[in-house]
């Protein structure tokens, strides 16, 4: 990703951000993904980490209509994911989307038990949550103009528990210095 691109994200997250009244934390630990596709309009998110401990880990979302986090699961973490404004597409399945044909799906929304089948397309609106358990393969993306999303998980492992469907995908993007950065990202400091 271009730094430009990177701080372009950030203010345009803040602004978001403060507009629906979601205070920051002094010092923010600011993360970026275009999933190394080289595309974030259409993969991306941006997130700051709120909560980092071994037992769980709180994230605040940002990502524009377009942006999408591409179908993944996780061996351990469990999650919600939570729609804190505008409105959030989650699909789901119950293993790989390519095994997962007509096979149920155990998806708690706003902790009431949902079984849905593999593949349906969850819409959650401001203040909705869907929790994900390991093993639950999941993508989301708004279905707004912009959303900001609630991750409140299990402890998080981003180097080592993010199984994407696409091989080819990589949970840190590569950084083209192409102006002065606005924020260190948290990747920045991750050795990969």
């Amino acid at each position: 990703m271009k730094r430009s691109t990177i701080n372009f994200l950030v203010q345009s997250a803040t602004r978001c951000f403060h507009a629906h009244s979601w205070a920051l934390p002094p010092n923010p630990r600011w993360d970026m993904t275009d999933f190394g596709l080289g595309d974030w309009r259409r993969f991306g998110l941006v997130l700051v980490n709120l909560a980092e401990e071994p037992e769980y880990c709180e994230k605040l979302m940002y990502a524009q209509g377009g942006m999408t986090t591409p179908a993944h699961t996780h061996r351990k973490k469990k999650e919600d994911i939570i729609c804190r404004s505008g409105r959030l597409a989650v699909k789901v399945w119950s293993d790989h989307p390519q095994d997962a044909a007509g096979r149920p799906v155990q998806v708690p929304l706003n902790h009431a038990a949902h079984e849905v089948p593999s593949g349906t397309v969850i819409e959650l609106p401001a203040g909705s949550r869907v929790t994900l358990r390991p093993g639950v393969y999941h993508e989301f993306y708004p279905l707004t103009s912009e959303a900001i999303i609630g991750e409140v998980s299990t402890a998080n492992d981003d180097l080592h528990d993010n199984f994407f469907v696409d091989g080819n995908i990589g949970r840190y993007p590569g950084i083209e210095e192409d102006e002065p950065a606005t924020v260190r990202l948290l990747s920045e400091d991750v050795p990969l």
